[in-house]
């Protein structure tokens, strides 16, 4: 009979917002060993008699305050290569959550600080994520920017109702690039319910008032907004400025 090893499960959070049209992480200070001191995604064991989604909402709500299910929030994957974790065979299983106007966060039971950080410079290795958090956030950057393209959930980061710009800005954030307002209008008005109109308009500082937008009922993007496509042609226009 093979031994069992004795196993633990914990659920991570990859809680995604917009900050200054910048892509931002949340990112938790260890306040205890392993780790200690380093930067590291929130999460938590998940208790007795708890599902996998139930833990992952009771952790967003103590490490930002918010309800969860107001959020968009989906499964990535799930880790568990034996030497991810110091203390043992711990299995994580890691959550995106999309969400507009995060609030300050509060440090969890386990941490010294909660802070944002812009997400290009952690992958970048200015703040060094204890565990195997870098790839688990490296993932959720790629899940969050393929969802981008085929499905409506950039609206989830956008307070309602929001302006085209606004969600121009999402996109950009998320791909980590600068598309032609012209051609994404056009891309983004004729996708199928993805935006309904509130027949409102923002006065803007200059030009002309913005419509508003809500969003509508579809969940998939069609047709897809493909981001090869968009980012070839901002490569395009950046070459042309030289």
């Amino acid at each position: 009979m093979h031994e069992r090893e004795p196993v633990a499960v914990t659920v991570d959070l990859v809680i995604f917002t917009i900050r200054g049209g910048q892509l931002h992480v949340l990112l938790i200070e260890r306040g205890k060993e392993p780790f200690l001191g380093r930067a590291a995604l929130p999460g938590g064991y998940v208790r007795k008699g708890e599902t996998l989604d139930e833990a992952a909402l009771r952790e967003l709500a103590e490490e930002t305050g918010l309800d969860g299910r107001r959020l968009h929030l989906e499964q990535v994957r799930t880790y568990g290569d034996p030497g991810r974790d110091p203390r043992g065979r711990v299995i994580t299983v890691a959550y995106l959550a999309l969400g507009p106007d995060m609030p300050v966060p509060m440090a969890g039971t386990d941490a010294r600080a909660a802070r944002w950080e812009a997400v290009l410079p952690v992958l970048g290795g200015e703040v060094p994520l204890a565990f195997d958090h870098e790839v688990i956030l490296r993932e959720a950057l790629e899940r969050a920017r393929s969802q981008l393209e085929y499905t409506t959930v950039a609206a989830a980061f956008c307070p309602e109702p929001f302006t085209i710009a606004d969600l121009r800005e999402v996109y950009e954030a998320v791909w980590g690039v600068v598309l032609d307002p012209s051609n994404f209008r056009r891309k983004v008005t004729r996708a199928e319910q993805f935006l309904e109109t509130t027949g409102e308009r923002r006065i803007l500082d200059a030009g002309r008032p913005a419509a508003l937008y809500r969003r509508g009922p579809a969940w998939l993007l069609s047709p897809p907004l493909l981001r090869a496509g968009e980012v070839a042609r901002a490569q395009v226009s950046a070459a042309s400025l030289r």
